[in-house]
């Protein structure tokens, strides 16, 4: 009897650990699924696919000419792969982004201003292009220091206080107030109180072929980036 009790309460005992066990382990097996259908390659490697599945095809993958780049933050590599897909396929950037209700960056007809209209009516007719942006080092360190020293003085523009400072660039773009790569991106093309559109321009120009970004803190604006197009 002694023996029968051991045994019964072994049963016991196994049969509580199983009923805690159990319903963990299938609630892992059930919600596996669904954790594989969060495809990381989109939200790391391809930044506008959560506004689009267009995105998602391969031939957007090729924008992100900055992955494996280890001078370069992810939000750096993010904003070289926003500006390459807006350049390859401006048209669907503007539906996606610009004209979709699900994005942030959508615009109610009465809403829009002269900068929206104009970037609308860009987009729209800018011809597609294929010739990608890619990292360059020597831009970046250019972006880089002028970054650095802009944000631990507090200032903005394009003049460097710091004469070991290199400018080497062609084309300069500067940001604040954003560190997320796709507002940094949207404040540069929509130009706001630029009348020259001169961001804008740089951004989608075909004369530039490299790049180099840099995102830093900024004392005035919390964050600055400075995009050097070579």
């Amino acid at each position: 009897m002694k023996n029968f009790k051991t045994f019964d309460l072994a049963i016991i005992i196994v049969t509580i650990i199983l009923s805690f066990c159990l319903p963990i382990e299938c609630i892992s097996a059930k919600k596996a699924p669904f954790f594989k259908k969060v495809n990381v390659i989109d939200t790391i490697y391809n930044p506008l696919a959560v506004f689009s599945k267009e995105w998602r095809v391969d031939k957007y993958q090729a924008c992100n000419t900055a992955r494996g780049i280890k001078y370069f933050t992810s939000s750096e590599k993010e904003i070289v792969q926003i500006l390459n897909m807006v350049r390859l396929n401006p048209v669907l950037f503007l539906n996606s982004v610009i004209l979709n209700p699900a994005s942030p960056y959508y615009k109610f007809p009465a809403a829009r201003n002269h900068y929206d209209e104009t970037l609308i009516t860009t987009l729209q007719k800018l011809q597609p292009n294929s010739k990608l942006l890619i990292p360059n080092e020597d831009a970046f360190i250019s972006a880089k220091c002028h970054a650095v020293t802009s944000g631990k003085i507090g200032y903005v523009g394009h003049d460097r206080k710091n004469s070991n400072c290199k400018e080497d660039f062609y084309g300069e773009c500067c940001s604040y107030g954003f560190s997320d790569a796709l507002s940094i991106v949207m404040s540069l093309l929509l130009d706001y109180d630029v009348p020259s559109l001169g961001h804008r321009e740089i951004c989608l120009s075909t004369t530039y072929s490299s790049i180099g970004v840099s995102i830093q803190p900024h004392q005035s604006y919390e964050f600055n980036a400075v995009l050097d197009f070579k």
